[in-house]
This record gives C-alpha cells, sequence and structure tokens, in this order.
C-alpha cells in the first residue's frame, strides 16, 4: 500500500521479451497488484512474466493483439476489481522510471487530482534522450490534443506514464480507444467528466526499444481519434447550454458526477 490506500499498476505488453522482467523487477514493493496484460505477444513475453515471482503478479492474456489502449483497458478493470485506490501505468518495455511513479500517485491519493500524467518535457534531459523525430511528433500532437480535451496546461500528450483515481477510471467506464491514439481520446473523456488532470515532470528513457509505431499507419486514425475526441468534449456542453468547458468543479469526482456535474 502506498499512503494507506491500495494501489495498482497496470503494464501492457506486445512483443517485449527482452524487457519485461527487467520493467517488473523495477516497480516498487509498495505496490499491490501488478497487472500485466499481454496484448496477443508472438514471443516469450508471456513465459517470462509467469516466471518473475513476484506476490501480487497477475497476467492476464489477450488472444489476439487488440492495441495498446485495449490492454490498458483491460488492465484498468481488472485493478478496480480487486480494489485499487488509484491504477497507474508503466510500459512493459522499461521506458518508464519506477522513481517517478510516487510524485505521479502523491496528486491522485493526496485528492488534487483525478489524474496524473508525465511530462518528459518538463525533465532537463529530454533535448538530448528523445530521438528529434519523436520531439517533433509529440510536439504537433501535444498541440492538437489541447484543442481536442480543452485541458489546454498539459503537454506531452503521448507519455504513457499516468496515474488515474478509482472515481475517475468509474467515471469514462475504462471505455476509450483500443489502439496509440488512446492517451488523446481519453483525455477528452476525463474532460467530458470535469476531471482534475495535472502535468508530472518524468525522465524520459530510450535503451534500445524500438517503436511500434508507423507514421503511415498511425497519421489517419489520429486524426480521426483527435476529431472525434473534440467532436465527443464538446456534444455534452452543447446539451447543457448553462454549462462551461473551461472552469474545473473542486469537488470530488465521484460526486460531481454524481450531481450531474
Amino acid at each position: 500500500m502506498y499512503r494507506g490506500q491500495l494501489v495498482a499498476v497496470v503494464m501492457p505488453a506486445f512483443n517485449v521479451a527482452a524487457h519485461i522482467e527487467r520493467a517488473l523487477r523495477a516497480v516498487p514493493s509498495f505496490v499491490d497488484h501488478v497487472i500485466v496484460v499481454d496484448d496477443g505477444s508472438r514471443d516469450a513475453t508471456a513465459a517470462i512474466v509467469a516466471g518473475v515471482g513476484r506476490e501480487g503478479l497477475l497476467l492476464l492474456r489477450h488472444g489476439r493483439n487488440r492495441g495498446v489502449g485495449a490492454a490498458i483497458a483491460s488492465g484498468y478493470r481488472e485493478a478496480l476489481r480487486r480494489g485499487a485506490a488509484a491504477v497507474a501505468v508503466m510500459a512493459g518495455d522499461g521506458q518508464m522510471d519506477a522513481a517517478d511513479l510516487t510524485a505521479l500517485l502523491d496528486p491522485v491519493l493526496g485528492g488534487q487530482a483525478d489524474y496524473a500524467k508525465g511530462n518528459r518535457f518538463r525533465h532537463p534531459s529530454i533535448w538530448r534522450v528523445m530521438p528529434w523525430t519523436r520531439v517533433l511528433g509529440n510536439v504537433v500532437l501535444s498541440l492538437l490534443t489541447k484543442l481536442s480535451s480543452g485541458y489546454w496546461r498539459l503537454f506531452d500528450s503521448q507519455c504513457g506514464y499516468t496515474t488515474a483515481s478509482r472515481g475517475a477510471l468509474e467515471a469514462i467506464g475504462c471505455r476509450f480507444f483500443a489502439r496509440y491514439g488512446y492517451p488523446n481520446d481519453l483525455l477528452a473523456r476525463l474532460r467530458v467528466v470535469r476531471a482534475r488532470v495535472v502535468d508530472v515532470p518524468v525522465r524520459p528513457i530510450y535503451d534500445g526499444q524500438r517503436s511500434g509505431i508507423r507514421p503511415w499507419t498511425v497519421v489517419y486514425p489520429m486524426l480521426f481519434v483527435l476529431l472525434a475526441s473534440w467532436v465527443r468534449r464538446l456534444l455534452p456542453f452543447r446539451r447543457r447550454p448553462g454549462l462551461s468547458p473551461a472552469p474545473v468543479a473542486e469537488r470530488p469526482l465521484a460526486e460531481r458526477c454524481a450531481s450531474g456535474y
């Protein structure tokens, strides 16, 4: 437990046999449940996870590759079933520094935020560590996500190192885009339920991991996700003209949802 509350980590994994054991062993001991979701891997990912002896480790398997968003959603649902008060996401390829986990948990468990996301651009090493092509893509997508989600102060929309409160996940029903555009869609859905979202500086790590993102396969889906997210975010406010998408209510998320806010 952390700060007296049950914590879970969801770890989506797809063909990460070379990195998954190290990623698992880096997860702090205070994490109660580590839920690895093998998203149809064709390598030894599942076998390696099964051989890691850690209390609270659970392996879920998708029979076919359904996408990183779908894997995270499966992990979220299992974490909620196990009673987690906060659920973090850490990638199975080890690209997230476990030392940053408490900084992502603190605002959620402390009641200051419903969702905390990493921002690698607030870490001084970003400019020498992240490949320039990823920097450029991230900047463009972050600017577009500001528009689609309405979270104007957030950046590094593609960073998957996050922590969500139980109330936030219940409010959105653990539903969002199944593949690489999931962070952008998720932020827009959080905005609809008026979740409080904060950026937290995290260390970027690139240690030989290969990205599965290919520009020619994600440009069209990403544009579709951003447009759909923007429309979805605006529709509730158009149906209820008395509300403004700008202010964020101070009451806890569960109370806001129950009262129609």
